[in-house]
């Protein structure tokens, strides 16, 4: 067996399937939990597909946006108690105004920047604290960055390239971030959907039609036809803004360019999820109690 109970367990996690459908879907693909999630959205048995974001650590997601330079960065802990906790909210907020005030070249930058402060804080709350990722971004050109914080669990950054800095505009990068971290889009437009993942989500469709028994003949046609709306679930600029599902996003950039009389360029964002791929560790309260008092479980 190439796999373990807690792949099963994860893949429960990520699809919403049973376990013996987990268990099946990793016999078949060799343990490869990707590829398992893939088996069980072509049988249909996946739950949904968002749940492959789900959080799976505690700490906290802060960005921070100064003119046209942005940070955001993911520290964690090992407890939701010590993550909202004063301590530890300073701490992460500290962490990004530096790397936003010193723009450190990569991660290990920012860590030995800050070793000292992890060292006294891990002493004080009795956890491990890792400074675990960051991104920052500096617009070399006229434009202005929208920031937007969810909960400390979503941080996004969207950078738009334009000569207007009016309100309606100010408004827009902010409007932009909220719909960023509410429709989680995996592109900016159509033309930057990478071919593998066109392919894998081909695949995805042609092994659920399978299952649901459509006529060989008739399946590329309508996975053909499933492609061609790809975008407008994916695309930042294809999707339907969440604020007024009657418009998308590219529109209400058109529009708000046309009231601010300047052209709007979206530039790209970045968006971090907090404990994105990492596995929580979860207590076991018997386990523990039979530890400290000598007793079985």
């Amino acid at each position: 067996m190439s796999f373990t109970a807690g792949d099963v367990k994860k893949l429960r996690e990520m699809t919403g399937a049973g376990m013996m459908a987990c268990k099946e879907a990793l016999s078949t693909t060799a343990g490869n939990i990707e590829e398992a999630v893939d088996y069980l959205r072509k049988k249909g048995l996946a739950a949904a597909a968002k749940k492959q974001g789900r959080v799976a650590a505690e700490g906290a997601v802060v960005s921070l946006v100064n003119g046209k330079h942005a940070v955001v960065v993911e520290v964690n802990s090992e407890t939701d108690f010590v993550s909202k906790g004063d301590d530890f909210q300073n701490f992460a907020k500290s962490v990004a105004t530096w790397a936003l005030e010193n723009n450190p070249s990569d991660i290990n930058v920012l860590k030995d920047a800050k070793a000292t402060a992890v060292n006294e804080l891990t002493l004080k709350c009795g956890e491990k604290i890792d400074i675990r990722r960051f991104e920052s971004v500096e617009l070399s050109k006229p434009g202005l960055i929208g920031g937007y914080n969810h909960s400390g669990k979503i941080g996004v950054l969207v950078m738009l390239e334009t000569t207007a800095n009016g309100a309606e505009v100010q408004e827009l990068a902010k409007d932009l971030a909220m719909h960023v971290a509410a429709a989680d889009p995996k592109f900016l437009s159509a033309n930057d959907i990478d071919e593998d993942f066109k392919k894998r989500e081909a695949d995805v469709y042609a092994g659920q039609l399978k299952e649901q028994g459509k006529p060989e003949n008739m399946i590329a046609k309508i996975v053909e036809g499933k492609l061609n709306k790809l975008a407008q679930d994916v695309c930042l600029l294809e999707q339907k803004f969440v604020k007024d599902p009657d418009t998308t996003v590219g529109k209400l950039v058109a529009a708000t360019a046309k009231a601010a009389g300047a052209d709007i360029k979206v530039l790209g964002f970045k968006k971090l999820n907090l404990g994105d791929g990492i596995e929580k560790k979860e207590d076991n309260l018997a386990d523990e109690v039979a530890k400290m008092t000598g007793l079985k479980n």
